[in-house]
Formats: structure tokens, sequence, C-alpha cells
């Protein structure tokens, strides 16, 4: 029986939690190799590298966890993507038609242990093409609402961060006038 070599890849997009011992890259790790441990009878194994990416948009191909992987994918290293869920690998439907052709180019494949549909059928495709398209408007709409919250707090005199202005100190979300820096202008 021929052996597929499975590597997972595990993404967080905020920091937050990433310290705990036991945190959400551990907890996708973790059922993505329960799964290939359950295909073993299928000739899945698991390969020792880890490719993970705490903090990091899915938003983006720029990863290096993501980066690590493509590139062993492209050096015949890996037979089989493991993944938690489909936006753990990207949020965005063309980034994710090029990750299916480096897949396509050497013959290799991917699976998602929570959302189960198979891509060699039309639907499957039509399936997948459907839930990345949501997974790209969720990514959209959120960063819609982040930049009207940010625009409506300048407008109401809030500082959102940033360069604090010469002969200003942030005071929390406002900035209060320095005495040094306001004499010197």
């Amino acid at each position: 029986m021929k052996k597929i070599r499975c590597a997972i890849y595990t993404r967080k997009s905020s920091e937050d939690g990433l310290e705990q011992e036991f945190n959400s890259l551990d907890a996708q790790r973790e059922a993505c190799a329960a799964y290939i441990s359950s295909q073993k009878i299928e000739g899945w194994v698991l390969v020792p590298e880890q490719y993970d990416d705490g903090g990091l948009s899915g938003g983006t191909l720029e990863r290096p966890g993501l980066q690590s992987l493509l590139s062993d994918i492209r050096a015949g290293k890996v037979d089989q993507v493991v993944i938690y869920k489909i936006d753990r690998l990207t949020r965005s439907l063309a980034d994710f038609a090029k990750i299916v052709d480096i897949l396509d180019d050497v013959g290799a494949t991917f699976v998602s242990v929570t959302q189960s549909f198979n891509t060699a059928t039309s639907m499957g495709r039509l399936t997948l093409n459907m839930l990345l398209s949501f997974a790209q408007f969720e990514r959209e709409v959120t960063a819609e609402r982040i930049r009207d919250k940010i625009a409506a707090s300048k407008k109401k005199g809030l500082w959102m961060g940033g360069n604090v202005p010469m002969g200003y100190e942030p005071d929390g979300r406002t900035l209060k006038i320095s005495e040094p820096g306001a004499q010197t202008i």
C-alpha cells in the first residue's frame, strides 16, 4: 500500500491566547492528527514538520508556515494537506485557486476534517467555492466594520493610535497637550 504523507496546517488570526499552554493551534493540530490516525488503514502517515501560523490573517498567502508548507509540497515531500477548516488555509477565493494549482501540479490534495466534501466531483467543487466565497465575504465585512468604527471614533475626536503629533502625548483614547513640546511649537 502506498503511503500518503500528510501535513497538518494550522492558523489563528489573532495572537490572543497563543501564550496559553494549550491554544487554538494545538487544538486544530490535535483534531487533524486524530483524523490522520483514523485513516492509517488507508496508508496515511503524519509528516513530522509543523506548519503553523499564529496571529496571522487568512487574507494573504504571505505567512511563514504556509510558505514553508507550499515549498515542501513543491519539493514532493507532502501528498496531502490536512486542515481543521477550509478558512484556516485561506479566506480568499483567488488565493485558494493558487493553492489548488500548486497541489494539482504535484498531484497533492487537501482534506478538511470538519467539512466533508469531495473536490473530485463538480458538486464538491461548487460547495467548496461557495464556502470560500462566504469566508471571503466575512473577512471583507469585518474589515469594513473596523474601518467604520475607526472613522466614527475619529469623528468624535478619539485618538486611534499611530504617530503622536508633536506637542501632544497619549492619554487613553485622547491626546493631551505636552507642555515641553507645546512650548517648542
